[in-house]
């Protein structure tokens, strides 16, 4: 199945020529057909000659009803633009057109109605005139009467190129369908239609409905029942246990754990001045209408995205004046930066189409394409400009990845260049992929080029700590992981890699031993002095206190392998542990603790811890009448 909208002007024609196609009342409402205008969304479906099946959103063409007609348009890929031949570009010929072209819809077909009573080439020329540089540039033209059915042939064959050229939907995606209508039908419940872009439904799904879950309790397409209907499709969907009053136009059906609602967006905005709008505008996107205030981001400014497949060469998306002389846009126009506070949280990703609009003025703002649905605090002078430069790096993968899938790892890529880290559901809610080479830290991910700077900032770090001879071997895994700004000391341990290492806690290089300050270097020096006549007399405590040499200095020489350190105040000085065995060995064996002591000139203080680490090294054995025999003169295991 395929989808088309109608868009144009108020009675030019619309319904009259989805009647004509389908032999189907688009309008659905009593008061539309007393009225003979469309007022809400209307729905109708046929088969073209070639097989091939297209449903119609027929939009209202009315400027009170803008909204409804963008809640049509929103989801839709492709549209029919109906122009009437006795009357040309008028108004809301000219805001149809901009939301299209703010939408990204660059597939669609030009059909001028009424040609029995004008000559239609006047309003072809003019209409070809007035898209130059959208996205419907170009766009193939009909002349067409509703009325009499001349020309319905060629519409329809129109048509079947139209829909061929479509690219095919990915139908493995999450679903996200915005509803457009609900309704509720006796002895079945609730049910909501909307255009089903992407992904796949089937009876039995668990989906998410707002902050609930909810079950597909049956599905049609075009007036049939399905056990799966596949995008591009317009969809019923019958829901289980849900009231009419828990669901809304705007709402959306979604895969659990896909999607994340945000209420905080930073955008894109490609169109009018932002300086020039309101604060307060309206986003459209999907089918919902949402409040948002908006707040320019002042920063770089950039050149407009390249034309989607198809499209014309221009992009800004802007309305200008609403009036019937007026362009679909303003002229030029760079991209700017904006955060956009939304009334109601919408599931939206990175890379969506959107746009925003003045509803006081009838006029379409600009294009807006999602780049960060869970952007930073702006909390600091000049956060803002700094902002709008990281959102630059993410701008143009954003926009390629609204076009082709192939840019989803490329968005990836550049959202974490301009993030610190994100988790991998996190950055996949924003419409990315990872990128083969990223680093994962559990369910972390860091760019591999990002990686490489903190590696190299983390060894400076280490260096600079080591520079400062401090009395610990380097600085903690908080203390780093702060330093490098780090969210999660997961991803500080993936980045330790040797010569550093973690130690007690602390990240260390294991090559290089640590740096001493001068005043615990020159204590050692005055001990060293005093260990030369007597090696094993090791200093008492209040010695080693008036040498400045408490247990964090003592700690940190032994570390750096400054001291022999037996126990919390009993220290000897490098390769003692060596040359007492040379003495001992010079005992009849085995020998006592008496004799050792005597023969290393030592306390018991002293002795007995030192025959300890002798027994450990087991460079000495000791017998169960607590006699010992040395065993190795070499401290090789």
């Amino acid at each position: 199945m395929h989808v088309v909208a109608t868009a144009g002007h108020v009675d030019h024609g619309k319904s009259t020529l989805v009647r004509a196609l389908t032999g189907m009342e688009p309008d659905r409402w009593a008061e539309e057909r007393r009225r003979g205008m469309t007022i809400d969304l209307g729905f109708a479906w046929t088969r073209l000659p070639g097989g091939a099946e297209v449903a119609f959103v027929d939009v209202p063409g009315h400027e009170r009803f803008v909204p409804n007609m963008l809640a049509g348009v929103g989801p839709v890929p492709a549209a029919m633009l109906v122009v009437a031949a006795d009357s040309g570009w008028m108004p809301q010929t000219a805001e149809h057109v901009a939301a299209l072209d703010a939408l990204g819809v660059s597939h669609a077909l030009l059909a001028v109605t009424r040609s029995d009573l004008a000559d239609p080439a006047p309003a072809i020329a003019t209409v070809r005139d007035r898209l130059r540089g959208t996205s419907l540039d170009g766009l193939p033209a009909v002349a067409v009467s509703g009325a009499t059915g001349d020309g319905l042939g060629a519409l329809r064959s129109r048509l079947e190129e139209l829909v061929a050229r479509l690219p095919a939907p990915d139908v493995t995606a999450p679903v996200r369908l915005w509803v457009d209508r609900s309704f509720t039908i006796r002895g079945s419940g609730t049910v909501v239609t909307g255009t089903l872009s992407a992904g796949t439904l089937r009876v039995g799904d668990e989906l998410t409905l707002g902050g609930r879950r909810v079950h597909v309790r049956g599905l049609q397409a075009l007036g049939v029942a399905h056990d799966t209907v596949a995008a591009v499709a317009r969809v019923a969907v019958n829901l289980r246990n849900v009231d009419r009053d828990d669901v809304h136009r705007g709402d959306a059906l979604r895969t659990p754990g896909a999607w994340t609602s945000t209420g905080l967006v930073d955008v894109r905005v490609d169109g009018d001045d932002l300086d020039s709008a309101p604060t307060t505008l309206t986003l459209h996107v999907g089918s919902a209408a949402v409040p948002v205030r908006v707040r320019p981001l002042r920063g770089p400014s950039v050149p407009p995205p390249e034309p989607a497949p198809g499209a014309g060469s221009g992009t800004t998306a802007g309305s200008g004046s609403a009036g019937g002389n007026s362009p679909a846009r303003p002229p030029g126009g760079h991209g700017q930066f904006a955060r956009l506070a939304l009334a109601a949280p919408l599931p939206l990703v990175a890379s969506d189409r959107a746009l925003l609009r003045d509803p006081g003025a009838h006029r379409v703002i600009g294009r807006i394409t999602v780049l960060d649905t869970d952007p930073p605090p702006l909390t600091r002078r000049g956060a803002a400009a700094a902002r709008a430069t990281a959102l630059a790096a993410v701008s143009g993968a954003a926009a390629t990845q609204g076009r082709a899938g192939n840019g989803a790892e490329q968005l990836g890529h550049r959202l974490l260049r301009a993030r610190t880290a994100l988790r991998a559901a996190e950055l996949r809610g924003l419409g990315a992929l990872p990128p083969p080479d990223a680093l994962r830290a559990g369910d972390w991910l860091l760019d591999a080029g990002h990686a490489t700077d903190l590696r190299e900032r983390l060894a400076a770090l280490l260096a600079e700590h080591r520079g400062s001879a401090r009395l610990d071997a380097g600085p903690t895994v908080e203390a780093a992981r702060n330093a490098l700004d780090l969210p999660d000391r997961v991803l500080l341990l993936a980045l330790v890699q040797p010569p550093l290492t973690v130690r007690d806690g602390r990240v260390v290089d294991r090559d290089a031993p640590p740096a001493l300050p001068a005043a615990v270097t020159t204590a050692l020096e005055t001990l060293a002095d005093e260990f030369a006549a007597h090696p094993f007399r090791a200093p008492e405590a209040n010695r080693l206190t008036a040498l400045g040499l408490g247990p964090r200095e003592l700690a940190a020489a032994e570390r750096a392998g400054a001291v022999l350190r037996l126990g919390d105040n009993v220290v000897l000085r490098p390769g003692a542990d060596d040359h007492a065995v040379r003495v001992l060995d010079t005992l009849d064996q085995p020998f006592t603790t008496s004799q050792a002591r005597q023969a290393l000139d030592t306390s018991r203080r002293v002795v007995l811890p030192l025959l300890a680490l002798l027994d450990r090294q087991l460079r000495t054995r000791r017998f169960p009448d607590d006699r010992r025999e040395v065993t190795s003169t070499s401290n090789a295991p």
